[in-house]
């Protein structure tokens, strides 16, 4: 079936010498991978490498089979051109960790709307904003609303965050969030982003709450592994 759609990279790999396989969230299907056979020869071909580059917010006509097998693009255009999040260096540091998450965490296929939005939507802030040092730790925390573990804030007066539990909790049993990381964190829970690009933190109570939400991530999502841009960006922030 021949379907024209909205789509958001999340990876590209490279296969053989000529050939790439790219991972796309698309707006009608969910996640697709399509296999793009002599892309990094071809230089007047409608599909050209430089589309594929993560989080790139293209249209694309697709013929979709759904037979489980790698599925193949007819043609690509850019549905929205980013500005900055591609040639600045935080941005696009974030932008790399981000979509290691996002392939890590979206293990099923089907169509979800709300969450293609969400992701639209981030990305563009990002391009269109410069008070970006929140912006990571935003992100995942509303991600898991998609996801289906979002922090249970019932007891939120309460002096722990328990990750494995994912709620807060008046003593300690399990790996928790506390101290001055759970003031922090707290102020991120219903936070959008312009909201959370004001919460005030230093840079060592913003990496030890990202080490704590891919730890929760870990806790909550069967096959989790560590994204390897994880260092890159703490080298960024460091």
């Amino acid at each position: 079936m021949i379907v024209t759609t909205k789509a958001i990279v999340l990876s590209a790999l490279k296969y053989g010498d000529t050939s790439l396989i790219v991972k796309l969230f698309t707006e009608s299907d969910g996640l697709k991978s399509y296999m793009l056979k002599g892309v990094l020869a071809s230089k007047k071909g409608k599909l050209k490498k430089g589309y594929f580059q993560p989080l790139t917010q293209l249209e694309v006509v697709a013929n979709h089979r759904d037979k489980g097998t790698l599925e193949s693009l007819r043609d690509v255009k850019l549905s929205y051109s980013y500005k900055t999040l591609q040639t600045d260096v935080l941005k696009s540091s974030i932008s790399l960790f981000l979509s290691e998450m996002l392939v890590i965490s979206m293990q099923e296929e089907e169509e979800n709307k709300a969450l293609y939005s969400f992701i639209e939507e981030a990305f563009i802030w990002l391009d269109t904003h410069e008070d970006i040092a929140n912006f990571h730790i935003s992100f995942l925390i509303q991600l898991t609303t998609f996801l289906g573990f979002y922090p249970d804030d019932t007891h939120i007066e309460a002096p722990y965050f328990d990750l494995s539990e994912g709620e807060f909790v008046p003593s300690l049993y399990n790996e928790v969030i506390e101290g001055t990381t759970l003031v922090a964190f707290k102020q991120f829970l219903k936070a959008d982003f312009d909201a959370a690009k004001i919460i005030k933190m230093g840079r060592g109570v913003r990496a030890v709450l990202l080490n704590n939400l891919i730890r929760y991530y870990q806790l909550h999502l069967s096959d989790f592994k560590k994204p390897r841009s994880l260092e890159i960006l703490q080298q960024v922030f460091s």
